[in-house]
C-alpha cells in the first residue's frame, strides 16, 4: 500500500483467505490521539494476484469517541488463521485489535460490506501511561477463546465468543 491517503501506510497484518481470493490487510496506528487517522483494516480482492484492488474497509471504532481518550486509535493486529490444530480458523469472520478502540469482530459474509458482530473495550487499566486501554494483539483458540493483550499494563483479557 503505498503512503497517501487513502493509503497512509505502515501496513501490519496480511491474511490471506484463499479460498475466497480475498486478502484482508490491517494499517497500524503508530501516533497518538488519532494523528495518524484513518487507520483501517482493508478487505482486498486478491483473484488476480498482481493486481489486488481494495473492495472495502471494516467499519471502525468512531474517531470522536476515542481520539482523546489517550495512546493510540487505530487497527493493529489480526487473528490469523494459524494451520495449527489449536488455533480457531474463518474465511468469515475477522476479530482486531485498535488499541483504546479495543477488539473487534467483524463479518465478512459479504466482502463488499463487512459488519462489526462485536466489541470489547476495557476501561483503562490501573497506572496506564497513556490513561487508555491499548489492545495490541489477538490470538482465538480452537474452542473460540479470544485472547488479547494491552501492550502495557494492563495485562491478558480472556473472552467467550457468544457469535
Amino acid at each position: 500500500m503505498g503512503q497517501f491517503p487513502p493509503y497512509v501506510g505502515f501496513t501490519h497484518t496480511a491474511l490471506p483467505l484463499f479460498d475466497r481470493g480475498l486478502m484482508v490487510v490491517s494499517d497500524e496506528s503508530v501516533v497518538d490521539d488519532g494523528k495518524d487517522w484513518p487507520k483501517l483494516i482493508w478487505i482486498l480482492d486478491v483473484r488476480e494476484e498482481t493486481n489486488p484492488i481494495p473492495i472495502a474497509t471494516c467499519p471502525p471504532p468512531a474517531l470522536d469517541v476515542y481520539a482523546h481518550r489517550g495512546g493510540r486509535i487505530g487497527a493493529h493486529n489480526l487473528h490469523e488463521n494459524v494451520p495449527l490444530p489449536t488455533s480457531w480458523f474463518s474465511d468469515q469472520v475477522i476479530i482486531g485489535t485498535f488499541f483504546n478502540g479495543g477488539l473487534r469482530a467483524y463479518d465478512i459474509s459479504n466482502p463488499y460490506q463487512p459488519t462489526e458482530i462485536g466489541h470489547f473495550v476495557p476501561p483503562a487499566p490501573r497506572l496506564a501511561p497513556t490513561g487508555a486501554i491499548q489492545l495490541n494483539d489477538v490470538f482465538v483458540d480452537e474452542r473460540g477463546i479470544v485472547y488479547t493483550v494491552d501492550r502495557h499494563v494492563g495485562g491478558l483479557y480472556v473472552l467467550e465468543m457468544d457469535f
